[in-house]
């Protein structure tokens, strides 16, 4: 497998309602997103099936990967990759399910120990967060550059952070090791597709100067 190393972009049902979703995602994945995960808590099904279709369709074209949040059923439907949560489910039998070339992520907030055990399960990626204050998730920091340090000296796994991350923090983050930058609102909350895709360029490019 390739090292993950750059943009992961999450969508939100919320910031991406009324039509917003697939052209938003495209133009992230234009700008040069690594990874896209589709982040759907609603109960209709056939709709998310659709929506996940749609977006894997849009991954392949454009050489990313597609994740879905919490749900391996549907990842392994589709061919796609899963992240899970601490509540969502046993990482080795989504591992299990999916088989050995998925990409398979793990919530890990700011718990090394959750690193290690996702490890020993089968993860591709660990996620630590939350960074900086999120509209998504909102609470406590958490989340120190002190871990990074550590998760990098003991993790043999590539780092994802996540947790209201703009491109004002995003330098520092590269720098102390992370490989991929979970981003939300800082990218899909615009105006319009076009100035998406500008987002997501800068946050690319971030990778190949820091």
């Amino acid at each position: 497998m390739a090292r993950l190393r750059g943009l992961y972009a999450i969508t939100d049902s919320q910031l991406l309602a009324d039509g917003r979703l697939l052209p938003y995602a495209e133009a992230a994945l234009k700008g040069g997103a690594t990874l896209l995960q589709y982040r759907d808590k609603s109960s209709n099904a056939a709709q998310r099936l659709r929506e996940a279709e749609a977006l894997h369709e849009l991954c392949v074209r454009h050489g990313a990967a597609l994740i879905i949040n919490d749900d391996a059923e549907l990842a392994a439907r589709i061919g796609a990759g899963v992240h899970l949560g601490q509540q969502d489910g046993s990482l080795a039998a989504a591992r299990a399910l999916l088989g050995p070339h998925a990409l398979i992520g793990a919530t890990c907030h700011a718990r090394l120990e959750l690193a290690t055990q996702a490890v020993a399960e089968g993860a591709s990626y660990v996620a630590f967060g939350r960074f900086f204050q999120s509209q998504t998730k909102p609470g406590d920091v958490c989340a120190t550059p002190a871990l990074l340090a550590a998760a990098r000296r003991d993790i043999r796994l590539p780092i994802a952070a996540i947790g209201g991350i703009s491109l004002d923090h995003a330098p520092a983050l590269i720098a102390q090791g992370v490989d991929l930058l979970a981003v939300i609102h800082a990218l899909f909350a615009a105006a319009d597709a076009t100035e998406v895709e500008r987002r997501a360029r800068a946050f690319s490019e971030l990778f190949h100067t820091v």
